[in-house]
């Protein structure tokens, strides 16, 4: 019998994100010249778990790798090495390197080896001071080819370089308890980290293994003495049995004895080629070994793109606190107690028991809406989620633009669905690549512009009703309304004589094709991404909005629902079909009749409210409907709706009800409608749409 590990895969594979995460995090906070222990220590764990943790399920690809970066990082918090910013680079360009190889594995793809190497190279010039490390030559009378030594001949030996020495080392008490196994702990792997440490004896003990019939595989019968010879640390062991604490008995002694070291054997290669023996101070026996082979197979791309390899390994799990499960647990048991109180009141009913009944029924929906908000807490993921990826983004564009930018994050522990957490990453990505390059100007023009050398931006998040805002702040150039439009015009985007205030002046950047950008950049300034963006922030339920000032920054707002799955609405007739508008997006309803209304030549109907003249979207017109009441197309309700800081009307024939409705996506099942945004099944069965306001209101002002 033995374990599947494959079941601990997914686990595996999510810690291991969280902890290159944390890691790129901490590499970003590093003061040059100075060593945080704390940060480093951080970093350490971070690559010494997932070393550790590929090791155990076999991605010796993986585990190889971290090692070489535990090294570097080692130096570091033992203060033989200092911070730098080319070590910091090739550290981040490491934990990029350790994304990809984890998302290939993850999704059962090639490993980039090219990649790898390259990344591990970079790393191996660092460790050796700038240069890769090659076997240094030797001199001539040193070198030796298979002509001169025969295999057959018994080794040459040198005498005089046999020396007294104290061996240094560790011996090592192991006794695991019986469920290490189960634990998903490998003792062979303990082992196989000591010996990359130093040379490595071991002595098994097994007087404590049962009889064949008696036998448990899952339970460590065995124990061990170790004995590690090598110029080593007990930091350094305790580090490795750091995994198996608390789950065996361990005793660590120094060894402390003078022995003579053996004289050095020269084997030489089979091969017809010199072998070069290194002029060690102190030699030790030189023994060739087969190098292991790992079969890879080509991999698909050469280059993979950093963003892409997060955003590939999609979480299918969150993590949740107990709370909220205790909350749910407490929930599910009061529905319980009030379904097993009707089933009674089912049971031998009588007219007599219609009051109980009613109060059943009352208290079943206010625990089911009780239930249904402790499932939805449970959605909700701190948008820390996604702005923990911004900091490197902006790092790496920064330092490619020659531009001082500091990036600040408020309100990171709100939080927000885990759909819009998903889906929200790119259309950030986008913008804040926008401000980095179009935003903030290069330390010169700041400095000559009476402003501080650094660039700040600022990534804000904060709940505003049944919304979250998220806020893309910069202190840049901020936007030119003559520069924008002359561009529209000259693009062809709107005519000479058009008259738009400052919001619809800043709007014509989500037009299709509209870029201000003199010179194409991989950054952006391609004119095909402010359109994309918005149409994606639309997709979620929400709208985008810019306010800037030439000379002193902008400010891009973005407004998104709480969550996708559930929404508070108003239910509308129109005809005999049935509405619903969000009830966020509600400002006032008012009873009118036809003669209320104003007719503007070429431009539609108007409502006057409170001096201001809003345009009117008669609902029946939009989609169509002319079944019902004839006489209520003359009369009805006016509801004033707000969409992407516009305010219009929608003319319907009566408000029906305010309720919760369950989004389903229209554009999944059927195909995607304009003005509707999703759509819903009410109490008897039928089918309503969901109106999407932003969308009218951008047809109204038309």
């Amino acid at each position: 019998m033995s374990i599947d590990m494959s079941q601990f895969h997914q686990v595996f594979f999510e810690e291991c994100f969280e902890g290159l995460e944390a890691m790129e995090s901490g590499l970003l906070t590093l003061d040059m010249g100075d060593i945080d222990s704390e940060i480093i220590n951080t970093i350490f764990r971070g690559a010494h778990s997932i070393k550790g943790g590929s090791g155990t399920f076999g991605f010796t690809v993986v585990a190889e790798y971290t090692h070489i970066m535990e090294t570097l990082l080692d130096e570091m918090r033992d203060g033989r090495r200092k911070v730098t910013q080319p070590a910091v680079d090739v550290l981040l360009g490491s934990v990029d390197c350790l994304r990809e190889m984890l998302t290939a594995i993850q999704n059962e793809q090639n490993v980039n080896n090219a990649s790898v190497e390259k990344h591990k190279t970079a790393l191996e010039v660092v460790l050796n001071g700038g240069s890769v490390a090659e076997e240094p030559a030797l001199p001539v009378e040193q070198e030796f080819t298979s002509e001169e030594v025969s295999f057959n001949d018994a080794p040459d030996v040198d005498e005089e370089e046999s020396v007294e020495l104290e061996e240094q080392g560790w011996k090592i008490a192991f006794c695991p308890y019986l469920d290490l196994l189960k634990t998903g702990n490998d003792p062979v792997r303990l082992f196989r980290e000591l010996n990359e440490l130093g040379e490595l004896t071991t002595t098994v003990n097994i007087q404590d293994v049962p009889g064949f019939y008696e036998l448990d595989p899952e339970e460590c019968n065995i124990s061990w003495d170790l004995k590690v010879v090598g110029d080593i640390s007990g930091d350094e062991i305790r580090e490795i049995f750091n995994w198996v604490e608390g789950d065996c008995e361990m005793e660590i002694q120094p060894l402390a004895k003078a022995v003579k070291l053996p004289p050095v054997v020269k084997k030489i290669d089979p091969e017809p080629t010199p072998v070069i023996i290194p002029n060690n101070p102190a030699p030790k026996s030189v023994e060739v070994k087969p190098k292991p082979v790992t079969e890879t197979k080509k991999p698909d791309s050469q280059d993979s793109d950093n963003e892409a390899a997060k955003t590939t390994a999609k979480a299918s799990s969150i993590r949740v606190d107990t709370d909220k499960i205790d909350t749910l647990i407490n929930m599910v048991g009061e529905v319980v107690i009030t379904q097993s109180m009707l089933g009674l009141v089912g049971e031998n009913f009588s007219m007599d028991k219609v009051g109980q009944l009613k109060r059943g029924l009352a208290q079943l929906e206010r625990h089911t809406r009780d239930l249904q908000q402790s499932v939805m807490n449970i959605r909700m993921l701190p948008i820390s989620f996604v702005f923990s990826r911004f900091p490197r983004l902006v790092h790496d564009i920064s330092s490619k633009l020659d531009k001082k930018i500091v990036l600040k994050l408020v309100g990171e522990n709100t939080e927000v669905d885990k759909a819009v957490v998903e889906l929200i990453n790119d259309p950030l990505v986008h913008l804040i690549r926008n401000s980095l390059d179009h935003g903030i100007e290069m330390p010169a023009d700041r400095v000559a512009a009476g402003k501080p050398e650094t660039g700040t931006i600022e990534l804000k998040a904060y709940h505003r009703g049944g919304h979250i805002v998220i806020e893309i702040i910069d202190d840049g150039r901020g936007l030119d309304k003559d520069k924008l439009l002359a561009k529209a015009i000259e693009k062809g985007l709107i005519e000479e004589n058009n008259l738009l205030t400052e919001k619809q002046i800043f709007e014509l950047i989500f037009m299709p094709g509209f870029s201000t950008a003199e010179q194409l950049t991989d950054i952006s300034g391609r004119g095909v991404g402010m359109d994309v963006v918005r149409r994606n922030i639309q997709s979620l339920g929400g709208n985008i909005e810019i306010i800037s000032e030439l000379g002193k920054g902008t400010t891009i707002a973005i407004h998104l629902p709480l969550t996708l799955a559930i929404l508070d609405g108003q239910s509308v007739a129109v005809g005999d079909e049935t509405y619903i508008v969000p009830l966020v997006s509600i400002i006032e309803s008012i009873n009118i009749t036809e003669r209320m209304l104003n007719k503007v030549a070429g431009k539609g109907e108007t409502f006057r409210l409170r001096n201001e003249y809003l345009p009117v979207i008669r609902m029946r017109s939009i989609f169509n409907v002319h079944s019902g009441n004839p006489t209520k197309s003359k009369e009805g309700v006016l509801v004033v709706v707000e969409g992407q800081g516009e305010l219009c009307c929608l003319l319907v024939d009566e408000l029906l009800g305010q309720q919760q409705v369950v989004i389903k996506s229209l554009e999944a099942n059927y195909r995607r409608v304009e003005g509707v945004s999703g759509a819903t099944i009410l109490g008897d069965g039928s089918v309503a749409l969901i109106l999407d306001v932003p969308g009218l209101v951008r047809f109204s002002i038309r």
